[in-house]
């Protein structure tokens, strides 16, 4: 009764077959292997498979001899045999909420929307949101929505307007800086330059035309290693005397604030008592 639950196959068509490995001929990749013992339907009947003092693993392969058995056809394993529902193109496209309508109406709304768009898209999406989980920075096109928290993809800006700004950026290059621009900065005079808050001593202020569209510069000597020049140009000229090559700068008026820009201390710093340090 146990057979035929498992096989589908009465006690009376049951004819089986006890291998010590996987199977028979063709199962699970076994070609060789043959039973050890076989009970045809019929026989022994009344006795258990217990009386047969079969071992642990031993493989029950049940032949099903019914002529007329849906399982001896491969009904019950092989899906090629089943008939499956096949929907015509016709049909599928009148249906509504399928991929292939929503598809459809995204590419109404998109003109340049197309299915592997979308699945490159959402890859890049998911990607920079797992660089956001690890703390890492995010690829271009993608910030942090302040509201949300979460990553969004940025609209690129129109080609023109793009062009426009790197257009009004040349003009302002162009016009070179006048005297008007360092009023008021004298040599000698504390210093603050941006970017990076970087401070220093008044060297020099005057015209330098070796540098871009020349106009006037300042020359400063600063505090720390963070400058490009030891006070000379492309050309060798010099303007004011830098201690090293990466002490001195010339900074243009406006990135420059003069007054009472004492020199740090490292010390200080390091004693601050601020709550987001230990």
């Amino acid at each position: 009764p146990k057979y035929i639950k498992k096989t589908g196959t009465p006690p009376v068509f049951q004819h089986l077959q006890f291998y010590r490995g996987r199977g028979p001929a063709g199962a699970a990749g076994n070609t060789h292997e043959l039973p050890f013992l076989e009970i045809p339907p019929g026989i022994d009947d009344d006795r258990m498979l217990g009386y047969y003092s079969l071992m642990h693993g031993i493989t029950v392969h049940c032949v099903d001899l019914d002529e007329h058995s849906a399982s001896r056809g491969g009904q019950y394993e092989d899906v090629s045999l089943v008939e499956k529902y096949q929907m015509s193109d016709e049909e599928y496209n009148k249906r509504k909420g399928t991929l292939r309508d929503w598809a459809r109406k995204e590419k109404d709304r998109d003109a340049t929307f197309s299915l592997a768009k979308h699945a490159r898209e959402h890859r890049e999406l998911m990607d920079a949101r797992r660089l956001m989980k690890e703390g890492l920075p995010l690829p271009p096109g993608f910030e942090v929505d302040a509201s949300t928290g979460d990553v969004v993809r940025v609209q690129p800006e129109p080609e023109s307007s793009v062009t426009s700004k790197k257009s009004e950026e040349k003009k302002d290059n162009i016009n070179a800086p006048g005297p008007e621009s360092v009023e008021g900065v004298e040599v000698g005079m504390r210093c603050e330059v941006s970017p990076g808050g970087r401070r220093g001593s008044v060297a020099f202020v005057g015209e330098v035309p070796e540098i871009g569209v020349g106009g006037y510069w300042v020359g400063v000597v600063f505090d720390e290693p963070v400058g490009k020049t030891d006070g000379t140009v492309r050309g060798g000229k010099r303007y004011f005397d830098a201690p090293s090559s990466n002490r001195g700068g010339f900074v243009q008026g406006k990135n420059i604030q003069v007054g009472d820009f004492p020199e740090r201390d490292i010390f200080d710093e390091l004693d601050s008592d601020s709550e987001d340090e230990l």
